[in-house]
């Protein structure tokens, strides 16, 4: 990598296109193993150039000018679990892990589901009944439930560009960013324990909180007395038939930061989402993906921040619902990464990318109308 890219400047423009699939070369890593064998995905190539669409702005869109203004990196389109269209841009080439931002809470989340399945977690048990050191946090009187469905009550404020509160803090505890000058950065757990609880009770609004993320990997690797990269490779990347071996962040003890830090090739994300599609493929439990698809109570989704993206979805188990007729069910990472499955059109979208910005809500909007097209291409 360019000297250039350092811990303090990586997640920015122009350096993201040269560290966003090399994580591993800045930031302590556990690495996620593969099987001996891949699980195949045999091409059915479609042109999807000639695609275009209506934003909601209802402007005439190009695909081609969507996925180079929102700085697309890696595009990987499947039908039937065939590879119907696969593009690298800006100096990937889709052979090298990238990074997933939050797609990696809703690969904790399915992971999750197994071990619900093998009755390790019950997602109405009390957090406290796994990790006993956040009885005096935010979480001391929360449920499993809460933190899978980010309805957790605590004062954390999801402020990505914060140079001096708990979101920097935050950054320092799981060693993305620098720490301060003879400071010690501390640890996420540590991080976790000192989070407070904001005014309303659990359970009544959606709260987007990359922190409970980190929190169900604790949980998670608390509750299998496994550490996390081992369990999801023996029980998700391994059974699923990864080509490549994928990687998460970690912290200076080896905490894994599960809300963000997952890392893998953009073809292994649309073999999950793949898995997902034909809901859970015997590796996650099918009940568990029905009520990803449908379960939950809409009320607090609908007092959140993000209803105007989904006005009829809705947030389970770490999944967003789209609330489309067809059923689609997603993940979405900060600069512009996403996990489309559309059930119903048998379609699912991988795309990693290097957008500037960590969150624009209107290229979030202009995406989804742009996969929509996307599934009409080609079902």
């Amino acid at each position: 990598m360019e000297s250039t890219v350092t811990l303090a400047n990586w997640r920015t423009a122009p350096f993201s296109t040269q560290s966003f699939h090399r994580v591993d070369q800045i930031i302590p890593v556990a690495f996620i193993d593969p099987p001996g064998r891949t699980g195949d995905l045999s091409a059915d190539p479609q042109s999807i150039d000639a695609v275009v669409f209506e934003d909601q702005h209802g402007h005439e869109r190009r695909l081609t000018e969507v996925l180079d203004t929102t700085a697309t990196r890696g595009l990987v389109v499947l039908r039937g679990g065939r590879i119907v269209a696969e593009r690298y841009l800006r100096g990937y080439d889709g052979n090298s892990p990238h990074i997933l931002f939050s797609v990696s809470k809703s690969l904790t989340g399915a992971l999750t589901g197994i071990l619900a399945d093998r009755g390790c977690i019950d997602p109405d048990s009390p957090v406290t009944r796994y990790i006993p050191e956040v009885s005096g946090s935010a979480y001391g009187d929360c449920t499993v439930r809460h933190v899978l469905d980010m309805t957790v009550s605590s004062s954390f404020s999801e402020a990505y560009l914060d140079q001096s509160g708990d979101f920097a803090r935050y950054r320092r505890a799981m060693l993305w960013n620098p720490a301060e000058p003879g400071a010690d950065a501390g640890t996420l757990h540590d991080f976790l324990a000192s989070l407070r609880p904001a005014a309303e009770p659990h359970g009544t609004v959606f709260r987007y909180l990359s922190p409970n993320s980190d929190l169900l990997g604790w949980l998670v690797e608390r509750a299998s007395g496994r550490d996390f990269a081992s369990l999801f490779s023996d029980l998700i990347w391994k059974p699923m038939g990864a080509e490549a071996r994928a990687y998460v962040t970690v912290d200076a003890i080896g905490s894994p930061r599960t809300a963000g830090g997952i890392c893998a090739l953009p073809r292994d994300l649309a073999r999950l989402g793949e898995m997902m599609r034909l809901g859970g493929n015997g590796i996650v439990p099918d009940w568990w993906v029905e009520d990803i698809r449908g379960g939950g109570d809409r009320g607090p989704w609908k007092k959140g921040e993000f209803y105007q993206m989904f006005p009829s979805g809705g947030y389970r188990s770490q999944w967003y619902q789209a609330g489309s007729p067809s059923g689609v069910i997603g993940a979405i990472g900060i600069h512009g990464q996403w996990l489309w499955i559309d059930p119903q059109r048998e379609v699912v979208i991988a795309k990693v990318s290097a957008q500037a910005a960590p969150e624009d809500a209107n290229i979030d909007l202009t995406l989804i109308r742009a996969f929509e097209a996307i599934a009409d291409a080609v079902a």
